[in-house]
């Protein structure tokens, strides 16, 4: 390849390459099918004993989502506003959201034939329509959802923005990676039965990245931080390890349970795993679960503390498979969190 004479004209080199959407997203669609990270967020909210709601078992959740706001790694991200209800009981207020969160998800996009309206794929045979995966953070305002969510699920605080990695690792890639599918406790019904394994060992990670002045910042480590000139520091904290081997709801059933009505689908068409967490607090797969609802600070290693996003937080997701010899990236799926816009 170093002898080729074509070899400057047909490769460039990566930091000088700019990276677009893989493809035209014509629809989106966001599953909640890691069973972890539901019963925490149903633990939180209606207590351990009532976690799963009795549908979820039974089908792979899902929403449809904004596909316009589909953005590639690097686009930034505004801080919305909205209606929130600080105080339970209160009047809701107006204003920038108050509890921004990042969540960690993979995603795969559908490809070729389009499928026709009123035709519905059964798990057994949508693999085929499968072409490849892509990491995924789905921005989420919490205290925006919280108030608005009820009764026909999320809106305005998932549409402001939902970042996805460059390029599409294929299905034929991740063949080797293939793990058992998490045991089923009730059996799917029959159009959700697949053959064979369709979860991965797709190792997960999330960074943040806030910005800090030296000198001004006094924790701890206030000594050291102050030894140094004045200025910016940038420091990223890896708050969280996961894997998506985690998933209950494979995507062949994710699939079928989006086609089962018949609802048509296209190539490009984006549909993405939700939030995928792990057993242990490490492991989770968003802010709202690794603080705990806000209750548990998670430490950075600049000396500060989050239990929520900051404007200036920088939110960087890893993906990546390692064989004997070799490791699968898909590239990054990062994004920095701006102050909302003045009105």
């Amino acid at each position: 390849m170093e002898s080729s004479p074509h070899r400057l004209t047909v490769f460039v080199q990566q930091r000088d390459a700019v990276m677009h959407l893989p493809a035209k997203i014509g629809d989106y669609t966001d599953f909640y099918s890691s069973i972890h990270h539901a019963t925490n967020v149903g633990t939180m909210f209606r207590g351990k004993e009532s976690a799963l709601m009795p549908n979820w078992k039974y089908l792979p959740v899902g929403y449809h989502g904004r596909a316009s706001s589909v953005v590639v790694s690097g686009t930034p991200i505004r801080r919305p506003r909205g209606q929130t209800l600080p105080v339970d009981g209160a009047a809701p207020v107006y204003g920038p959201c108050r509890l921004m969160d990042f969540e960690l998800e993979v995603a795969f996009f559908v490809g070729g034939p389009a499928t026709r309206l009123g035709e519905s794929i059964p798990a057994a045979k949508a693999y085929d329509h499968i072409f490849g995966m892509v990491t995924m953070n789905d921005w989420s305002a919490r205290d925006i959802q919280k108030w608005e969510y009820v009764p026909l699920g999320p809106f305005t605080a998932k549409n402001l923005g939902t970042t996805i990695s460059p390029w599409v690792v294929t299905m034929e890639a991740l063949e080797p990676f293939k793990v058992p599918n998490m045991p089923q406790n009730p059996d799917p019904f029959p159009y959700l039965h697949h053959e064979g394994s369709c979860n991965f060992d797709i190792k997960l990670e999330v960074d943040i990245k806030g910005k800090v002045l030296r000198g001004i910042l006094c924790t701890k480590k206030c000594s050291l931080l102050n030894s140094r000139p004045p200025g910016p520091q940038d420091v990223a904290t890896t708050v969280t390890r996961s894997n998506y081997k985690f998933m209950y709801w494979t995507p062949q059933q994710q699939l079928a349970q989006h086609t089962v009505t018949g609802c048509n689908l296209n190539p490009g068409d984006l549909m993405a795993s939700g939030t995928i967490s792990g057993e242990t607090v490490d492991s989770y797969g968003s802010m709202l679960e690794l603080s705990w609802k806000g209750t548990k600070p998670v430490p950075l290693k600049d000396g500060t503390v989050r239990k929520f996003l900051q404007d200036g937080d920088e939110v960087s997701i890893k993906g990546f498979c390692v064989g004997e010899n070799y490791r699968i990236g898909f590239g990054p799926c990062v994004g920095k969190l701006l102050p909302t816009n003045p009105e």
